[in-house]
């Protein structure tokens, strides 16, 4: 049975307060983003909001939900043209989309990694931010599956992990593929990978390379073609086009 014309009426108007509070955040910070501010923008009272969201806390995070849903679909249409059995054009074209999307947003990248607002503290249940940026996380990941599968790769052996660290790998594992037996080394190396991705991109979009590179895009590619031999990838620089070169 479809949605009834109530329930379209309400997901339409919650994705346009969703959408006013993203325009808010990018055009005005973080600090802007309230629910007066909402609903002035919507002609709507305040209190009117609390009909679609029970609080300023879960409007901020469906806010985060839907940044993550729109970075995954860019993660995924950076993918097209690339042949798929080419693991490293596809690794490689994740990642490039990854940066570039941070550069054209960087007040939406800041409110997923970097120091969070109050209200976005974590939760303990699963809800819609939650359920996205999980979604987010195995767009990584299953690219990694995938080329550990195709063609694996060697990774630490369990017995040669430093004792801190496999307990909370195990967990990791467990949490993301479960069911699964994969090598805790191999879990090692994609977090291992994420960090140096994640933290040559926060570097550059938060303006911590600027006291030494004018253009870190050199740098970035550097680390690509440092990671790509412990993965078993084949590097090669970007083609020269528009869409590679973060807006600055």
């Amino acid at each position: 049975m479809g949605e009834s014309r109530r329930d379209r009426m309400r997901a339409a108007t919650v994705q346009e307060i969703t959408r006013t509070a993203r325009r808010i955040l990018v055009e005005q910070g973080p600090d802007a983003v309230t629910l007066r501010a909402i609903a002035r923008e919507m002609g709507m009272t305040a209190p009117g909001l609390y009909r679609y969201f029970d609080s300023h806390a879960e409007l901020l995070r469906h806010v985060v939900g839907d940044i993550f849903a729109d970075l995954t679909a860019e993660l995924h249409a950076g993918l097209s043209g690339v042949p798929d059995g080419d693991m490293s054009g596809k690794l490689l074209a994740v990642a490039r989309s990854f940066r570039r999307w941070a550069f054209a947003h960087r007040r939406e990248y800041a409110l997923l990694f970097g120091s969070p607002m109050p209200d976005l503290a974590h939760r303990k249940e699963v809800d819609f931010a939650e359920e996205s940026a999980q979604r987010f996380g195995w767009a990584f990941l299953s690219l990694f599956l995938e080329l550990w599968r195709k063609a694996p790769f060697p990774v630490p052996a369990d017995k040669d992990i430093d004792p801190r660290l496999r307990g909370q790998l195990r967990r990791y594992r467990d949490f993301t593929v479960e069911g699964s037996d994969l090598p805790l080394g191999l879990i090692q190396t994609f977090l291992q990978c994420w960090v140096r991705l994640q933290g040559a991109v926060s570097l550059e979009v938060f303006g911590h390379l600027e006291f030494a590179l004018d253009d870190p895009e050199p740098m970035f590619e550097l680390m690509l073609s440092e990671m790509a031999p412990i993965l078993g990838l084949t590097y090669s620089p970007p083609a020269r086009h528009p869409k590679d070169e973060p807006d600055r």
